[in-house]
């Protein structure tokens, strides 16, 4: 009880914007979706400049949690059709590259600061960060898993900025091709982002998806945790 005391009295405002990390993005999407549903015409033949303006734009929102970055998948395909593609991953790299500067700036190193009295936890983060290639990727790899927060969490626990960037735009291709895939298939937009995993296709690659991620995390944390009590284990006589 008291390491969670404390955890909160020295950490309010990081944990406070996590938990909007994970809230807002629903709000977000959800009156994004119904702007651009009844006004279509918004997105038919858009000018380069303005494609790359919408582009950056959900790069933007994806970045501080006001847009879920599978929606925002969903409707580029639906809406720009395979044309879109390459700007849906610039986007998605802009999102993770802003999301990982506001996340160092707001935390300020608070948490790591904090963890320095819980030896054996900053251990296995100092562990993990060794792995943290496969860390990111597993963790983008879930659509479960929500983009912001994860890309909150990666950042103030000292995930190297180059190799997040990297392994979060490889780790998202999987699940990203996937919506994106649908929403060029789908008929009806708003249908498909109430219930993304209709169909027995799409069951069973969203549940691919997540047990991959989770099984390789599982993987990565034990690892992690095992060799930090080796190194602690007494010596034998």
């Amino acid at each position: 009880m008291a390491f969670l005391r404390e955890l909160f009295q020295k950490n309010f405002s990081t944990l406070l914007t996590m938990l909007l990390l994970v809230a807002v993005p629903l709000l977000g999407s959800s009156s994004l979706v119904l702007i651009l549903y009844e006004n279509q015409a918004l997105l038919q033949h858009l000018t380069t400049l303005q494609m790359l303006g919408y582009f950056v734009l959900m790069g933007i929102t994806m970045s501080i949690a006001l847009t879920n970055s599978t929606f925002v998948v969903i409707i580029t395909g639906y809406f720009l059709g395979w044309s879109g593609l390459p700007g849906m991953v610039a986007s998605y790299a802009l999102a993770a590259a802003l999301g990982y500067e506001l996340a160092r700036r707001l935390d300020h190193g608070k948490l790591r600061s904090f963890l320095h009295h819980f030896p054996k936890a900053e251990a296995v983060l100092g562990e993990l960060q060794h792995q943290s290639f496969s860390l990111i990727l597993l963790t983008r790899l879930s659509p479960v898993l929500p983009f912001a927060l994860m890309t909150f969490v990666l950042a103030i626990v000292g995930v190297p900025r180059g190799r997040f960037l990297a392994a979060s735009v490889l780790g998202m291709l999987p699940r990203s091709l996937f919506f994106y895939w649908l929403g060029t298939k789908a008929s009806d937009v708003l249908a498909l982002l109430r219930n993304p995993d209709e169909g027995t296709l799409s069951k069973l690659v969203l549940l691919g998806l997540v047990v991959a991620s989770l099984l390789g995390l599982y993987v990565v944390f034990n690892r992690a945790l095992q060799r930090v009590l080796r190194r602690n284990a007494p010596p034998t006589a």
